[in-house]
C-alpha cells in the first residue's frame, strides 16, 4: 500500500488542488488511485459540486453522486469552522483513532496510490484535545505537505514541518503552491524553505503547472510506475 497524508501550513492553500492533480496525473499514468477527504466543514448541501469531495471525485473520474460524495468525504459539515468547532453543532464528535482507521480502509481498498486529505492546516482542531497533527499521526503514513508564497508564509510551514517532524512523521515532499498576487518570488520562496528543511524535497507549483511538476513529485513519493507503463505520453496537469 502506498498511502500519503496531505495537508499544509493552513486553510486555501491548495490541498485540494494539489491532491486531484496528483491524482489525474497517477489515473493518466495507469495507475488506480483513490483519496479519501475524512472531515471537511463549510459544505454546502445545495451545491455539493463545489465541495472538496466532489473535486478528488472527479480527478478520479467519478461521478460526484450522494453516495459517491458520502464514501469520500463522510463527515461533512455545513459551518466553515474549524471541525472542533462545527462538528459539535451538528452534534457530532472527531476522534483521531477513529479518522485514521478509515483512512486505513479506504487505503487498503485502493490498488494504486492512496491520498488521504486533511482539513484546514496541520494543526487545525479536531476536538478539545487533538489536532489534525494526531490523525496524521494515527494514520502514520508519510506526508505530502503543502506551503504557500505570501510573504509570512515560510514561517508558517517551517512550524507546520517542525510539528510532524516532532510527532516522528516523514515529509519526504514538500510543495509550495504558488500565491496568487505575492509579493514574494516563488522561487525564492522555495530555495529559502529548502535550505530550512533538511530531509525534504521541495518543489514548485507555479499557478496553472502542467506535467512537470507531478512526474517529480510522483518520483519523490515512489508512485511513479516504471518507464512504458504509461496509458498516455502526457500526463495531466490540475
Amino acid at each position: 500500500m502506498t498511502a500519503f497524508f496531505v495537508t499544509g501550513s493552513g486553510t486555501d492553500i491548495g490541498k485540494t488542488w494539489v491532491s486531484a492533480a496528483l491524482l489525474r496525473h497517477w489515473r493518466a499514468a495507469g495507475l488506480e488511485p483513490g483519496a479519501l477527504k475524512p472531515v471537511a466543514s463549510g459544505y454546502d448541501p445545495q451545491r455539493p459540486e463545489d465541495s472538496d469531495g466532489a473535486a478528488l471525485l472527479a480527478a478520479l473520474g467519478r461521478p460526484a453522486t450522494p453516495e459517491a460524495l458520502a464514501r469520500i468525504m463522510p463527515h461533512r459539515f455545513r459551518a466553515p469552522l474549524s471541525p472542533d468547532q462545527a462538528a459539535p453543532l451538528e452534534g457530532a464528535r472527531l476522534e483521531a483513532r477513529a479518522l485514521a482507521e478509515a483512512c486505513r480502509r479506504a487505503a487498503a481498498d485502493t490498488r494504486g496510490p492512496f491520498l488521504a486529505e486533511g482539513a484546514g492546516g496541520v494543526m487545525s482542531p479536531l476536538n478539545e484535545h487533538e489536532t489534525m497533527l494526531d490523525l496524521a499521526r494515527a494514520f502514520g503514513a508519510p506526508v505530502v505537505f503543502v506551503a504557500a508564497s505570501y510573504l509570512g508564509a515560510m514561517s508558517h510551514a517551517l512550524t507546520g514541518l517542525l510539528a510532524l517532524r516532532t510527532a516522528g512523521l516523514v515529509v519526504p515532499l514538500v510543495l509550495v503552491n504558488e500565491t496568487p498576487g505575492s509579493t514574494v518570488g516563488l522561487h525564492e520562496t522555495v530555495a529559502s524553505l529548502a535550505r530550512h528543511a533538511p530531509g525534504s524535497a521541495v518543489l514548485p507549483v507555479p499557478r496553472g503547472a502542467d506535467a512537470p511538476v507531478w512526474p517529480e513529485a510522483s518520483r519523490i513519493l515512489g508512485a511513479e510506475p516504471p518507464p512504458g507503463a504509461w496509458r498516455s505520453g502526457r500526463a495531466q496537469g490540475a
